[in-house]
């Protein structure tokens, strides 16, 4: 009987590049299908990560990037935790996560810079000149009784730069999602991403995915952080517009509701954020699993979130020396936190969300059996078509 042949034609740059972020265990795969067994996300007619670690191991970079495997994984650690190898799935599909972001990136330098830590002086360097620039030589308004932010950083400067900023960075998604979904189509992929948009945001926002994983903190902790800063994102915005038109005045009063809602929202973005980084350093998993880009988006989120509210605290006292210096810091983590999100951890949200509404609704259809170590049942060869 003819067997029909295929040509494989590794790419070792990408093998290389997936290694060094964060992969470097790949090759210690063999392919028990342990990881496949024991993944609580992993549905029974298309498995991961087997599939992907195989062609990861492989160089095969058109089949891998493409995959909507990658942003189905929800990075809990299962597979890592039982691997008897030591090849750390979770970290090599992470790894791979990073990779895809920075080939899809829109202008594709820039991912290839936040993804490096070598870069990070330069990253925080722009921002810094700007608004180094704004409180040095911006037109300022008129001298008010009380000390505002707006007397050193004024309004009318920092809303049109904020708004340009949205609309740019908008932009970088748009192109980057757009090469995602032309790679996801190019491997076969016919679900319906506009169809299944609206069950996959309303999955996402209730992490229901993430509930199945057994990390009942860890879900949490990611849960609070999302609708914290979905919460700060929309009154940031509605400030943000009712000030460009003139129907809002900062500094807002502590009564005002949008004052309340972003104060709330602060807070629960810290209390996710606490919770993140107390599991990442708890957990000997998560230590292992958690690469420099999952750390740069979370510390510039916390960063951003404790600014904001030690600037508001030295505003109410009326404390200039500590004022101006602390709202400086927190300008420059907003605008850093935006304009990097299509390259870094914040760009999971996006790709995530596209990947499951094109996957459909989840299910698995078997129980999962968990074991400490040792191969797991053999399922049929993985393909790589």
């Amino acid at each position: 009987m003819a067997v029909e042949g295929m040509v494989i034609q590794p790419d070792t740059a990408f093998l290389r590049e997936v290694m060094a972020a964060g992969g470097s265990n790949l090759k210690k795969c063999y392919q028990c299908a342990t990881c496949s067994v024991v993944c609580e996300l992993s549905p029974e007619e298309s498995p991961f990560p087997r599939q992907q670690m195989i062609k990861a191991q492989w160089g095969l970079k058109d089949r891998l990037l493409g995959d909507p495997a990658l942003w189905l994984c929800h990075n809990c650690g299962a597979c890592t935790t039982h691997c008897p190898r030591g090849a750390r799935p979770s970290e090599v599909l992470g790894a791979l996560r990073s990779v895809a972001i920075q080939n899809f990136a829109f202008p594709q330098f820039m991912g290839r810079l936040v993804a490096s830590r070598k870069a990070l002086p330069l990253l925080f360097l722009l921002p810094t000149l700007i608004f180094l620039a704004i409180a040095r030589w911006a037109p300022k308004g008129l001298p008010t009784p009380h000390l505002e932010f707006a007397n050193v950083f004024p309004i009318p400067v920092l809303e049109p730069l904020f708004f340009t900023v949205s609309g740019l960075v908008l932009l970088a998604f748009a192109v980057g999602l757009s090469r995602s979904i032309r790679a996801t189509k190019a491997l076969g992929a016919t679900g319906s991403i506009a169809s299944g948009l609206l069950p996959a945001l309303k999955g996402i926002m209730t992490h229901e995915r993430f509930w199945v994983c057994d990390k009942r903190t860890w879900s949490l902790g990611h849960l609070l952080t999302v609708w914290g800063f979905v919460g700060l994102g929309v009154v940031g915005t509605v400030i943000g517009i009712g000030t460009m038109v003139g129907v809002v005045r900062t500094p807002l009063a502590l009564t005002s509701g949008l004052k309340i809602f972003a104060n709330v929202g602060a807070v629960v973005i810290l209390c996710g954020a606490v919770i993140l980084l107390l599991e990442r350093v708890r957990d000997p998993v998560q230590r292992v699993t958690s690469s420099y880009f999952d750390w740069f988006f979370l510390l510039t989120l916390v960063g951003v979130a404790l600014t904001g509210v030690l600037s508001e605290l030295a505003r109410l006292a009326q404390f200039a020396q500590g004022m101006y210096p602390v709202y400086f810091v927190h300008l420059v983590l907003i605008f850093a936190l935006f304009v990097y999100a299509p390259y870094s951890k914040f760009a999971h949200l996006a790709y995530r969300t596209v990947a499951v509404a094109g996957a459909g609704p989840w299910k698995r259809t078997a129980p999962v059996t968990r074991r400490a170590s040792g191969p797991a049942k053999q399922e049929p060869a993985a393909t790589t078509h």
